[in-house]
C-alpha cells in the first residue's frame, strides 16, 4: 500500500461549498485503470483525477473518472488539474501557459492571475455537431416533450464527451425545470452521451447564461457546474451565429438548484475556439492510502 497525496478541490468557486468538487491523486504512478476506476467510484464525486508524469510536449498528464467510466475530456477536472499541478510543484507558472496531456489529446491552459488568484483556463477540443443515432429519434422527442420545449433548438455535440444541448431560450425555464431523468437517462444510453444540458439566457445579474446539466445513467442525477458542457454549448451557439448579446466572452451560472452556485468564464477566440476558466478553492489537503 502505498501513502499518496490527495486534494479536493471546488472548481469554478468562489468560496469553499461553491462550484464543482474534485478529487485529485496528486501521485498517481503506479494505479491501473482498474484502480483508478475504484478509487473513482470510492470518493463518489462526479469526476476524482489522476496526474501522471507527461510524456514529450505536455507540462503534465491527466486521467478523468466519472464513479462508473473513463471520460477523454472534462472541464471542471481540467481547470482543476491545472490549479493543482501549480499548487503542488508540479509544473510551474513561468510564462502564464501550461500544455494538459488527456486522452483527447494536448490542450493549451492560460494561467490568468486577477484578484482572486490563479483561475486557470483551458482551451476546450473543439467540438462538433453529430448525426443523431438512428436509435435515438423517439427518446429525443419523449425528452423534449418532458422537458415542454418541444420545439427547442437541440443538438448533440461531441467535445470528447458526447453532450445533448437544448435551449430553453430564458433562465427562467432552466430554473423552474424539474428535469424527466429517467426519460434523460434512458436518451443518453442510446445515443453514447454522457448527459443533457439545458441553457437559457439571463437579462440581469453578474452572469449572462443559465445551465444545468443532467447525467442520470452515469450515476449523476445534476451535475453541480460542468466545464465540457458549457464548453460544448457555446461551440455551439457560436457555430450557429446564435450568440447574439453573448458575444465572445460570458459568464455562466450553474448549479444554483443546488446550493453550488458556480461562475464559469466562457471565451470563443478568433480562431473559432473555445476556453473555459474559473475560480478554484483547496478544501481537503491529506494522503490516500490505497
Amino acid at each position: 500500500m502505498l501513502t499518496r497525496r490527495y486534494l479536493q478541490l471546488d472548481v469554478f468557486a468562489a468560496r469553499p461549498g461553491a462550484g464543482n468538487p474534485l478529487g485529485v491523486i496528486v501521485d498517481a504512478d503506479g494505479l491501473d485503470a482498474a484502480a483508478m476506476q475504484a478509487i473513482a467510484n470510492w470518493t463518489n464525486l462526479s469526476e476524482t483525477i489522476f496526474l501522471l508524469p507527461p510524456d514529450a510536449g505536455a507540462d503534465y498528464r491527466v486521467r478523468i473518472f466519472t464513479p462508473r467510466q473513463e471520460l477523454p475530456f472534462a472541464g471542471h477536472p481540467s481547470v482543476g488539474a491545472a490549479w493543482a499541478v501549480i499548487d503542488q510543484g508540479l509544473a510551474h507558472a513561468d510564462g502564464g501557459a501550461l500544455v494538459q496531456q488527456c486522452a483527447a489529446g494536448l490542450l493549451p491552459v492560460r494561467l490568468d492571475v486577477d484578484g482572486h488568484g490563479l483561475q486557470p483556463a483551458v482551451r476546450a477540443p473543439r467540438a462538433r455537431v453529430v448525426a443523431m443515432p438512428a436509435n435515438s429519434a423517439g427518446a429525443v422527442d419523449t425528452v423534449l416533450r418532458a422537458l415542454g420545449a418541444a420545439a427547442a433548438p437541440h443538438a448533440l455535440l461531441d467535445n470528447g464527451p458526447l453532450w445533448w444541448c437544448v435551449d430553453l431560450g430564458a433562465a427562467g425555464a432552466v430554473r423552474a425545470l424539474a428535469p424527466p431523468l429517467a426519460e434523460i437517462a434512458t436518451l443518453c444510453l442510446a445515443s453514447g452521451a454522457v448527459g443533457l444540458a439545458v441553457c437559457g439566457r439571463a437579462p440581469t445579474g453578474d452572469h449572462a447564461l443559465a445551465v444545468r446539466a443532467f447525467c442520470p445513467a452515469d450515476g449523476i442525477p445534476e451535475d453541480p457546474v460542468t466545464g465540457s458542457a458549457n464548453a460544448a454549448i457555446a461551440a455551439w451557439l457560436h457555430g450557429d451565429s446564435r450568440l447574439g448579446d453573448l458575444g465572445p466572452g460570458y459568464v455562466a451560472s450553474q448549479g444554483r438548484e443546488l446550493g453550488r452556485d458556480g461562475r464559469v468564464s466562457v471565451e470563443i477566440d478568433a480562431e473559432g475556439e473555445v476556453w473555459i476558466g474559473g475560480q478554484v478553492q483547496a478544501v481537503i489537503r491529506g494522503t490516500l492510502d490505497w
